[in-house]
């Protein structure tokens, strides 16, 4: 591969090869895809699915959320003459079959991530990309150094991402065939269809189930981790040296992708957020730059534009507001997206309820979901953080000051789950069933971590937002910034007296009626790294 030139801000695509020994190391490297509606398409670097979230098209059919399991893989097989090759790789329980890893000659994550295979003397490059903000995949296949007949087995699932297909649940696959495309549906499962068809080559019906494929990364969390696919026929592509042919996959409907200009479109992006880095930066922190595209996506509310908001990670999470939050200065603000960032503090903060921002909103509709302390906290320190690296006060004025405001009055006077301020000025709320902070985790009823009354990084975060409010409001509204340094001045203090630990030199990590709880937690950390600090000489 030829050397980048120096100018070019974008890091060296990262590689792989596949020699037996790394077997198992190469099936725990994962690559990802995503298209800013939160769709994405991921998989292991040898092209086997190793967990259920795994696929070629992942859609969602009510960005960014209700994720569909469209096209799970796809299988090639290779013929040369009287010889064939197959190239798809799959674990069962005993058995890999096919090994398609054994022709893999390399693995490129790139702009579009790149496979190449050598059968003989044929190479075959595949190379995939997700449409932008559209549910759709193509991939396209070249040959080089022979002609080749190449058939494609699409296999889907076509569920919803959480749960797995099995071929004795209720269920009726069935598919529609044409000359070059075929339409594959459930008539008694999801509304919803896969759309697939090549750029040419012709249809061969030959519906079949393949059973229990074997996802290793489920098994290893404890989940159950097999799962029967279907695939209708393949497709039939001859390619004389040198050709290439696009496989299009689309949920719902029929949809183009033009391969070249998505690449090119995604490129100019990462370059762009690459260079905001810095023209000093080193290549983590370029790569860093780029990842961001992944986590910046689109919520769509019913009768109003598409709006910016922030994934918290995948496969699985979708918009939370403490992740947001948290992450919002990194992913928008050190990029210089400040439109955008602007646009995540308005979809949060316009279903602002109790003086609370949504936690999350569900999966599968547009409801907002409360049931987090300090994901609300969070909010007013980003507002800071956007504050400090923009200097709007426009905005400040118009939203995030009443926001803010709206925020601690609620908290101080009392709101869901019992969230008030105490009468030393500390927040407490909860109870012995709530999950309210990070630590979150519930076993039926149970809270694992049970953080109930006045955890330590929550009244961290209490303290800096009134300072935060004090220092904002000043020039804007006297009486309101003064109100709240006076508030400020009470819970510093206080928060010394009651979370000092004298004998182990640190912070408690929560008071409650059953005392201070001494557990060593990172919580603690937050006291120190806020943008004001209880711990600081008032």
């Amino acid at each position: 591969m030829a050397a980048k030139p120096p100018s070019d801000p974008l890091p060296p695509p990262m590689e792989f090869s596949y020699r037996r020994q790394d077997l198992d190391s190469l099936l725990s490297k994962e690559w990802l895809l995503t298209n800013r509606i939160g769709a994405y398409a991921s998989c292991s670097v040898l092209g086997c699915n190793t967990r259920r979230y795994h696929g070629l098209l992942v859609a969602s059919a009510s960005p960014p959320v209700d994720r569909i399991a469209a096209l799970a893989t796809v299988m090639e097989q290779v013929q040369i003459g009287e010889a064939s090759a197959d190239l798809a790789t799959n674990e069962f329980a005993d058995a890999f079959s096919p090994r398609g890893m054994e022709y893999l000659a390399g693995f490129v994550n790139d702009v579009a991530p790149r496979w190449v295979y050598r059968v003989g003397d044929a190479e075959l490059v595949k190379e995939l990309i997700l449409a932008d903000a559209a549910n759709a995949v193509a991939v396209r296949y070249t040959v080089r150094g022979a002609p080749v007949t190449l058939r494609l087995w699409p296999f889907t699932a076509l569920r919803d991402f959480h749960n797995l297909r099995k071929v004795h649940h209720p269920s009726q696959m069935t598919f529609e065939g044409h000359a070059d495309s075929i339409t594959v549906h459930d008539r008694q499962g999801p509304p919803h269809t896969l759309c697939v068809r090549v750029s040419h080559g012709a249809f061969e019906a030959k519906p079949q189930w393949w059973y229990r494929f074997l996802y290793r990364q489920d098994i290893d969390r404890g989940q159950e981790g097999f799962e029967d696919l279907y695939t209708p026929g393949c497709f039939v592509c001859p390619l004389d040296q040198g050709a290439s042919v696009q496989l299009t996959a689309s949920l719902d409907e029929v949809l183009a992708v033009d391969f070249d200009e998505t690449v090119g479109a995604r490129r100019r992006r990462w370059i762009e957020l690459a260079g905001s880095a810095g023209p000093g930066a080193d290549e983590a922190t370029r790569r860093l730059a780029i990842a961001t595209d992944a986590f910046v996506v689109q919520r769509s509310f019913p009768g109003t534009p598409a709006q910016t908001t922030i994934v918290a990670g995948y496969p699985w999470f979708a918009d939370w507001g403490r992740d947001a939050f948290i992450a919002l200065p990194g992913l928008l603000l050190a990029t210089g997206r400040f439109a955008q960032a602007r646009m995540v503090f308005r979809t949060f903060g316009e279903h602002l309820s109790g003086g609370m921002i949504p936690n999350r909103f569900d999966d599968y509709s547009n409801t907002a979901h409360y049931n987090s302390i300090d994901a609300s906290l969070w909010f007013i320190v980003a507002a800071e953080r956007y504050m400090a690296a923009t200097g709007d006060r426009a905005f400040w004025h118009e939203v995030l000051m009443p926001t803010s405001n709206a925020i601690l009055t609620a908290y101080r006077n009392g709101t869901r789950f019992d969230i008030h301020a105490d009468a030393d000025g500390l927040l407490m709320g909860g109870s012995l069933g709530t999950q309210l902070t990070w630590m979150d985790v519930k076993l039926g009823e149970e809270a694992i971590t049970p953080r109930h009354g006045k955890p330590v990084e929550v009244n961290a975060l209490w303290y800096c937002a009134h300072r935060i409010l004090a220092e904002r409001c000043e020039g804007i509204d006297p009486g309101l910034a003064r109100h709240y340094a006076h508030l400020a001045e009470l819970i510093g203090p206080a928060f010394v007296r009651a979370f000092w630990n004298q004998p182990q030199g640190c912070l408690y990590d929560c008071l409650s009626d059953a005392g201070p709880d001494a557990t060593i937690r990172p919580n603690q950390i937050f006291a120190v790294s806020l943008p004001h600090s209880p711990l600081l000489p008032q």
